[in-house]
């Protein structure tokens, strides 16, 4: 879980100034002891760290917060705002080329994940109505060129080479000229990498730049290394001006040193967060919403960004409608399953939701509700259509369970526990229909009119 070390130490310290009525300043520089402690194990720069602890520290012992009914409530405030700004305050987007092609250029390390990153980025900006190109301008690594394909191919984008005879410069002007005659307007263009920073590779991305002059030039930084990302993006910086940067395995990055350090140390904003393997795990960083997270506030507006990109909304409202109606069977659960499919693991979803104890979920198997649903799901996809759409056939009939127990590789048992669990969701949705009835005639005859909303 991305910050899971930092975010259990920062909520637990907080935890500890809220269970108090007044603060003292003892309590405050007690409190901002643990919080340095935390940020330093958590791999974030020394001097970040100092200076950020000298900022919390100097508003926490202003007037504003002794003398506040909530003081630890303003403590917590304070660190917020602090976090958010240390991380860049707010959303930076893409500088695009609004009369012509917008040009992004991704740099890094040989095995940072930018031929991936390419295409999850090219994936986001076809979300935004966007025409992209992928251009294959790697010609040493090994199947680099094929490598950029297969994800063009996989995501259905397409991607320009030229083969690796033929010098990155001219792959990269080549693609522009391209994307001017095939109504394409951002070429994303996969660079090459080495094992380390040197003068060929910094020489070559400097040509490129100054040939096809690229509105972005984005670092692609494995987030897992620490400050070893921090140091590679100053020397990026330093030499050819990148404009920001993506950071990659977000989500496997418990300490989350180089989120929290890079932008301060390079001045470069971070753009985009890869957080996770799929073509899909890929986000746009919101500071504020990820220093929410650390704090244990949650993140909904990014839960709800997600529920609209993934889910079917017509989908959703007829299985709503259906609830509603009393006509919800196996085949509407069956597809309720598949939108809930979409948001991504549960783990993922759980970190979004306010108030959730990070050092409580880390006890949690919450791999159990996704083997649950999965069994579920193989329960039902082993029952016939007119089971599904009539359950009360297969509670009349042992025979129909067993037969569905062996199709889905499960018992009878869970095969009544399914039938057990959608009875109880059946009568709750009953229930909730019938106040909603209520609720609309009270309204018909005025009976709500006195209340006070």
């Amino acid at each position: 879980m991305a910050f899971d070390g930092l975010a259990s130490k920062l909520q637990e310290t907080l935890k500890k100034l809220r269970g108090k009525g007044k603060l003292s300043e003892k309590d405050i520089k007690d409190a901002m002891r643990e919080v340095k402690l935390a940020l330093l194990e958590a791999d974030v720069n020394y001097k970040v760290v100092r200076n950020f602890i000298k900022s919390v520290s100097g508003k926490c012992l202003g007037e504003e917060v002794f003398k506040s009914l909530t003081p630890a409530q303003q403590v917590v405030k304070i660190v917020n705002e602090e976090l958010t700004a240390l991380m860049g305050n707010s959303e930076s987007s893409i500088e695009y080329d609004l009369n012509g092609i917008t040009v992004i250029m991704l740099v890094g390390l040989q095995g940072a994940g930018k031929t991936t990153m390419c295409g999850k980025l090219a994936l986001q900006l076809r979300k935004k109505n966007k025409k992209p190109l992928l251009a294959a301008c790697d010609i040493y690594r090994p199947a680099a060129i094929k490598q950029l394909q297969v994800v063009g191919k996989q995501i259905d984008i397409p991607v320009f080479s030229m083969g690796d005879k033929v010098s990155a410069v001219d792959i990269s002007k080549g693609a522009v000229e391209y994307a001017k005659n095939n109504d394409l307007n951002v070429v994303i263009i996969d660079t090459a990498g080495r094992l380390q920073i040197d003068e060929e590779l910094m020489g070559e991305l400097k040509d490129i730049k100054e040939t096809v002059k690229p509105n972005e030039i984005m670092l692609v930084v494995d987030s897992m290394t620490g400050q070893d990302a921090v140091n590679v993006a100053e020397s990026f910086n330093s030499q050819i001006d990148i404009s920001g940067i993506i950071l990659t395995k977000l989500d496997g990055d418990t300490r989350g040193g180089a989120a929290l350090s890079i932008r301060a140390m390079t001045g470069k904003p971070i753009k985009f967060i890869g957080v996770g393997e799929k073509m899909n795990d890929f986000q746009v960083f919101h500071p504020d919403r990820m220093a929410s997270r650390i704090l244990g506030m949650g993140d909904v507006l990014s839960l709800i960004e997600k529920a609209e990109q993934s889910i079917d909304k017509d989908k959703a409202k007829e299985i709503g409608e259906r609830m509603l109606n009393k006509e919800f069977n196996f085949q509407d659960f069956l597809n309720l399953m598949e939108q809930t499919k979409k948001l991504g693991p549960i783990s993922k979803l759980v970190e979004m939701i306010p108030g959730v104890d990070s050092k409580a979920l880390k006890g949690m198997d919450l791999s159990q509700g996704e083997n649950d649903l999965k069994i579920k799901e193989c329960i039902i996809n082993s029952m016939t259509q007119k089971e599904r759409k009539n359950p009360s056939l297969i509670s009349a009939s042992s025979s129909r369970k067993k037969r569905i127990a062996a199709g889905s590789g499960t018992s009878i048992q869970q095969v009544n526990k399914l039938l057990k669990d959608f009875d109880k969701m059946k009568k709750m949705m009953k229930q909730f229909s019938g106040m909603q009835g209520g609720m609309k005639k009270g309204f018909k005859k005025g009976l709500f009119g006195k209340l006070p909303f």
